[in-house]
């Protein structure tokens, strides 16, 4: 029950099912989870080898929209029209064809707007195949790092929206209880986006089976958890916050792991700023980022027990979201002084550079304000 569940690195949703299924998703989800799942569950669709070489043109290379360890992913589209993503996984699987059945068809039984949906499969001699629907934006990492010069970043009401949809799947996954489904590897190159920026996340993992597992503290405890994905959920806040990437590999070795760069600027609130996108150019909301902040920082505790449950991060982060689609966009008066006027490209090149040396002189100190529903996290 594992091999094809570390193969959902690229993109999952449903196939008829009984009353009895039904029954059981009602007794064991939450509220919410219950409100978005569909009145009828399908199981997943049987496609054939010919119809899915069909729909990728013979799985050509322009086709392709990514590769990796278990298998490369060729957009196609099906005979009614539907685009989908095609994942051909590798032929090193050591799983029986009926384990991999069962398997496809225990995951298309998830069903939330912020999961991939899983369509179908082809199981066919040698060669396995999953059919997922296709996201048109890509990868969150595509959207946020390595932009290229006349690429508009994500503004700040997008990273919210994205993060909130994140944050949701999550604790959908922890409260379906009958599937021991947990998200794998919570990292912005598995959680892709649909039409509007709408977040998807396309990895998962049975409980306990941790042989594909990196992010959060795994390596600590050496079981998936939890408290392990909220942990990841705070990595991916720090992405959305700073615009930089988790691991990167040409900064300096002091500050290429985030958290690690982080942690001394998440202990004292005068010094937050430090931590945001210089690509916004300053026009975001000071005390919503701050907020941000916070429950990224909550999220990132050392010890797991002090970490929020996730549906508290929901609550706050849905709470933001909304107030801030209440108000047309203008969560709240206060905004760093660069949004008086547009910059040069000179200007936001040095602020760049200013950034990555660590000399932010150019920014305002942001002064800590202080939410109820924040402050309970933290008690």
């Amino acid at each position: 029950m594992g091999s094809i569940l570390s193969c959902f690195n690229g993109l999952a949703t449903m196939g008829e099912s009984d009353d009895s299924t039904l029954t059981a998703l009602g007794s064991t989800t939450d509220r919410r989870a219950r409100s978005e799942s569909p009145i009828v569950i399908k199981r997943a669709k049987v496609f054939s080898y010919i119809e899915l070489a069909a729909a990728t043109k013979h799985f050509r290379s322009r086709f392709l929209l990514g590769r990796g360890g278990s298998g490369s992913v060729y957009k196609g589209r099906l005979k009614n029209g539907q685009d989908v993503a095609v994942k051909v996984l590798e032929k090193n699987s050591q799983q029986k064809d009926g384990e991999f059945v069962a398997e496809v068809e225990m995951l298309s039984l998830l069903y939330h707007p912020n999961l991939v949906t899983l369509i179908g499969y082809c199981c066919e001699c040698d060669q396995r195949l999953l059919v997922y629907e296709y996201t048109p934006l890509g990868s969150l990492e595509n959207h946020l790092f390595d932009l290229p010069p006349r690429r508009e970043p994500l503004d700040w009401n997008t990273r919210m929206k994205i993060a909130s949809g994140v944050a949701k799947g999550l604790e959908y996954l922890e409260f379906y209880r009958d599937l021991p489904v947990m998200f794998g590897e919570l990292k912005s190159s598995n959680i892709l986006l649909d039409e509007g920026y709408h977040p998807k996340l396309s990895y998962f993992a049975t409980v306990g089976n941790s042989s594909h597992v990196s992010t959060g503290k795994y390596e600590v405890t050496g079981k998936l958890t939890p408290e392990c994905n909220v942990y990841g959920l705070g990595v991916v806040l720090l992405e959305l916050i700073s615009g930089r990437k988790a691991i990167d590999k040409s900064r300096s070795p002091e500050t290429c792991h985030l958290v690690k760069w982080a942690q001394p600027i998440l202990k004292d609130n005068s010094q937050f700023y430090r931590l945001v996108d210089p690509l916004l150019h300053g026009i975001y909301p000071e005390e919503w980022v701050n907020q941000t902040i916070d429950i990224a920082a909550m999220c990132l505790h050392e010890k797991a027990d002090r970490r929020p449950a996730i549906r508290e991060v929901v609550f706050a982060l849905t709470n933001m979201e909304s107030k801030c689609d209440r108000r047309g966009g203008l969560p709240c008066a206060f905004f760093y002084p660069s949004l008086g006027r547009k910059e040069t490209g000179l200007e936001k090149e040095r602020k760049k550079g200013d950034f990555e040396r660590g000399n932010y002189s150019y920014a305002a100190n942001i002064r800590k304000q202080g939410v109820s529903y924040v402050e309970m996290l933290k008690m």
